[in-house]
């Protein structure tokens, strides 16, 4: 049950967001826990990098699910986000930023990727969210 306003704020935006700005909303919610992560491992709170390396994954395999495979570029992508499934997974077993550091600049550069299509496609997506 959603109880604070901000929640019900935030769920709202979800339910009437474009694609476009859905998709960015995703990739600043991946970015915002795997930076967590990295932060859990940090300062040896490992279950606060597990919760959110995990949450993390669960981000990650909702953008698998949302790929359109008419485009060829969703193999790639496919490739791409099933790689870093894999060194999130690898950072939180072995408690190592490295792997998950990694993960979060390609999360960046893929979501600075995502706004630049949108802006040229003349679509609204999100502006710095990061």
């Amino acid at each position: 049950m959603i109880n604070s306003p901000y929640q019900k704020y935030q769920q709202a935006q979800a339910q009437t967001a474009s694609k476009p700005k859905l998709l960015i909303m995703l990739y600043d919610g991946v970015i915002r826990f795997v930076r967590a992560g990295i932060e859990g491992i940090s300062q040896n709170n490992y279950e606060k990098a597990n919760n959110n390396l995990c949450k993390a994954q669960a981000i990650i395999n909702e953008l698998i699910s949302a790929l359109d495979y008419e485009y060829p570029i969703a193999n790639d992508l496919l490739r791409v986000y099933e790689y870093m499934q894999h060194r999130l997974i690898e950072s939180n077993v072995h408690k190592q930023v490295t792997q998950a550091e990694e993960v979060l600049e390609y999360l960046m550069d893929l979501r600075e990727a995502w706004v630049e299509a949108s802006k040229s496609q003349g679509l609204s997506a999100v502006s710095d969210g990061t």
